[in-house]
Parts: C-alpha cells; structure tokens; sequence
C-alpha cells in the first residue's frame, strides 16, 4: 500500500488538535493518507498561513500528525525542551471519502477538522445515553438533519459570556444558543425587547471565542428583522460577520420571505414557534399557545412554511405536547423544544434555569439539575466574613520577598 505524505508548515504560531488539551510552537503538521481506491479530499481554507491545498484519492482513511516542540520550566532550574508528536487515526463511516477540511481558527489558534460527514475515532465506541458524544468533530446545520434521521436528540442550551460557552461546549451539548433571553437573565429586564442587534454581536463574540464543537445560533433581538427581508439579511449578516454565528433565529410566523432570503444568502436559519417572548405584549403575557383548533392549526402551518421557506430547524415553544409531537412528526428538519413535551427532536433550556442561579424563577417547563443559586451565596458570604476577619488571604495565598531555593529531587516544585 502508497503512502503519500504532504508537509505544512506554519511557524511561529501556537496549535492543538482540537481534540488536545496542550497548545505548543509548531514545527511541522503532516497529512497523511493511505491511497487505495475511493477519493478523499482536504484543504486548508483562507485562515490558514499555510494557504495549501491537499487533494489525495485514497480510502476514508487518514492520520493527522502534529509534530512541536514546548518549553517545561520549574523555578530555579534550566528550561528544558520536550519534544511533542501526536497521531490521530480518523475515518469517515461512509466508507466512500467524505470531503473534508483543515482550518485554522484566526480567534483561538487551534487546529480543527471539519467534514462533511461524520468523523470518528478509530476503535470509539457509540456514547451511551446521557454520556458525553465521544466525537470532535464539528457539529454544523446538516449534522443535525442526521440526527433528526438516525433519532438522536439533540440538546441545545443558551450562553452569553465565554467562561459558561465553554463548560457548555465540553458538557457535550450539540447548539449553543446565544438567545435575547439575556435581556432577562442578563440584563435585568422583565422581557427580551429591549435587547439590540449590538447587544447580540456583542455576547456572540465572547461565546464563539469558548465554543469549539458546538453549532452556535444567535437570535435576531426585536426589530432587527420585522420592517423588511431586506432588513432581516443585513441583521443575519452582521451576527454572522461581527458576531462569529453560524446560523440565525428568528421568531413566528409569516417570515417565509425573510427566511428565505437569509437561506438565499448561505445563512442558516432557525425558527422560533408558538410562545415567542418578542410577542409577549400581544399574548398578553408569558402564555401558553396553540390549545384551541385554529390556533394549533396556524402552528401546523407555519411550521411547513417555514420549512419551505429554507429554514433548518425549529424550535416549538409553550405549546401542547401532543401538538408538539405533531409537529415533529410532520417535519424533515429538527424541532427543538421548550415547555413543548418530550415529542420534540431536541429541547433547550436557558443556562441558569437549568443550574437553579434564580430561586425565584421556577415555570413549570424547567427542571434544575443543579440548584447554585445556595451554593454562590454561601461562596460569596464566606469569602465576604473571611476577608472582614483578616483570615484571607493566608500564607498559602500570598507571595514572599525572595524565591525560594531549587526543591530537592522529587519533592513539589515551590509556589512562591
């Protein structure tokens, strides 16, 4: 069997594989796959300093090799350099040579492998339920349209900042939902419609910084996209071009134009049903929709339109459970659901519903899987009674005048 092996380099800049938790100079990054038969393809996109093209035939089968080098120093002793060299054997399950690409990412500076079909890890085993997915590779609009096809619910929570984007990230979670729900849990307003376009680009940006496997989908915030299309595109376009999204959401019915001109613009679009928050004042309130026939019906509706219109999912919203499942089951795109029953191809819930921060706030729909709003206050007040005590900062916490000397061999190396 050939083997062909294509040399990039890229000098000078700090990079991981993004299953890696180390980040180290590079030196060298090789490509290697084994050529026997069907075509396999890959290319570094216009991030890349590299700015190379690989296009190999060979079967669904390649071996990534990072190859580096990175300085380990301890207090008081030389640095000493170590030499770094990592291989990762992936393969698409197709077996017929997914198209696939090695980007650089311009805010993070790791390593990332895209493709178009599903990337897994030779000799991984499928996650058990409730465990963490075992795979990397990114989650995009069309990755979901097969977890819709093979059953696979997805889950979706809401982020605005980068330290709860990221535990989100690893937790597993497939969307990471930049929502103007901030303007509740974040702002302090009692509704989303104070929330502006600016406000979103601005918490994208900090969430796309800390996401690295998850879709990442903002809301269009009121007004941004109810005067026109016209209006809605140059809204999508800027979360997409200031705020790093990768699809947009917008609420109710009756935007198939909107939508499709978004998706006419190789924007992902994401529907929003049923209670949709903007239109709280008309609803009266924070209500439940869709339990009388016409209503129910109107959602049955807007929900193909919308799917023709282009979108790719949609999420049902405060509607009845059997409706909801209704709805599912009528759809080729994923319904994501909130206070819409268990029918639903996924559910979202909002980051600090689910952890309990807000021991006020607590609507049927949501369950807390962590109650932290104790567990915070406690944290502060023993922080607070431990400064006014002068017990903290102790002496583990505090730094002395001279370092100290080289620690004998095996002992832990000195914290001052």
């Amino acid at each position: 069997m050939q083997r062909r092996r294509t040399d990039i380099r890229a000098r000078g800049t700090s990079i991981s594989p993004s299953h890696q938790s180390h980040l180290f100079p590079v030196k060298k990054i090789s490509l290697r796959e084994d050529t026997a038969g069907t075509s396999h393809s890959g290319d570094f996109c216009h991030r890349c300093p590299a700015k190379q093209r690989i296009s190999n035939r060979g079967r669904s089968l390649c071996e990534l090799v990072v190859t580096g080098s990175r300085d380990t120093m301890r207090p008081g002793r030389e640095a000493r350099r170590e030499s770094v060299r990592t291989h990762v054997a992936i393969r698409c399950p197709t077996g017929q040579g997914a198209a696939a690409k090695f980007f650089m990412d311009g805010d993070l500076g790791a390593l990332r492998y895209a493709s178009r079909e599903p990337r897994m890890t030779l000799g991984a085993k499928p996650a058990a339920t409730g465990e963490i997915p075992a795979t990397t590779r990114r989650v995009t609009a069309p990755v979901l349209h097969q977890y819709k096809r093979q059953g696979q619910r997805i889950v979706m929570i809401t982020a605005y900042d980068a330290t709860m984007a990221r535990l989100v990230d690893e937790s597993g979670a497939d969307v990471v939902l930049v929502g103007d729900s901030l303007g509740m849990v974040m702002q302090g307003h009692p509704h989303t419609l104070e929330v502006t376009l600016e406000h979103m680009c601005y918490h994208a940006r900090c969430v796309r910084r800390a996401v690295q496997r998850a879709h990442l989908v903002v809301d269009l915030p009121f007004m941004s996209y109810q005067v026109s299309a016209e209006q809605a595109l140059l809204s999508a376009g800027r979360l997409v071009q200031e705020g790093g999204a990768e699809a947009v959401k917008l609420e109710g019915g009756g935007r198939a134009d909107a939508v499709r001109k978004i998706v006419q613009a190789g924007i992902p679009v994401m529907g929003h049903l049923g209670l949709t928050p903007q239109s709280v004042h008309e609803f009266g309130g924070f209500r439940v929709q869709g339990r009388e026939d016409a209503a129910a019906e109107r959602l049955r509706q807007d929900a193909l339109q919308l799917q023709e219109a282009g979108a790719y999912a949609v999420v049902l919203e405060g509607i009845p459970a059997a409706l909801a499942r209704q709805i599912s089951q009528s759809l080729a795109i994923p319904t994501i659901g909130i206070g819409a029953g268990v029918g639903c191809d996924g559910q979202v819930l909002v980051m600090q519903d689910l952890l309990g921060l807000d021991d006020r706030f607590k609507p049927r729909f949501v369950k807390r899987f962590a109650e932290l709003a104790g567990v915070v206050r406690d944290a502060f007040a023993t922080y607070g009674r431990e400064v006014r005590e002068g017990s903290f900062p102790g002496a583990e916490h505090s730094f002395s005048s001279n370092p100290s000397p080289a620690p004998a061999s095996g002992s832990e190396p000195p914290t001052e």
